[in-house]
């Protein structure tokens, strides 16, 4: 693959992935009746709501803007927690929305993956950072 390709790849994920994340903010933050049933629910109502959708957020702008690997690595463990609870305890189509939630947690789960894999040195460099700050 080439650097332009893969430069070009790497921005489509990142788009897609940060937009499907930060459009969900708007109802995880103001209390839709949908985010409150779903975090009810899974009994997280309301500080599992507010605190996924801060962590949503952070992924979000670090896939955009700085640590694309780091983002990417968050965000693969929030849609792992999502998928997981669709499948265990709110079922694939929660109140009618065709499964549409669902397979928004797989796109982004999908595109985190790839931008892991194409990102993976800038994920080795900041550990290698970590170490030398810590140690």
């Amino acid at each position: 693959m080439t650097p332009k390709n893969k430069n070009r790849i790497s921005v489509a994920l990142k788009i897609m992935a940060a937009l499907i994340m930060l459009q969900s903010l708007f109802f995880k933050f103001t209390a839709a009746p949908e985010s409150v049933y779903i975090f009810s629910v899974l009994g997280m109502e309301p500080w599992g709501r507010i605190g996924i959708g801060a962590l949503e957020l952070v992924s979000s702008v670090l896939i955009l803007f700085s640590a694309t690997a780091v983002g990417a690595l968050l965000a693969i463990g929030l849609m792992s927690g999502a998928i997981y609870f669709h499948l265990t305890r709110l079922g694939i189509a929660v109140q009618n929305d065709s499964g549409q939630l669902f397979a928004y947690a797989c796109i982004v789960l999908l595109c985190s993956l790839a931008l892991l894999y194409l990102h993976k040195a800038q994920l080795f460099l900041t550990v290698t950072q970590l170490k030398k700050k810590l140690f």
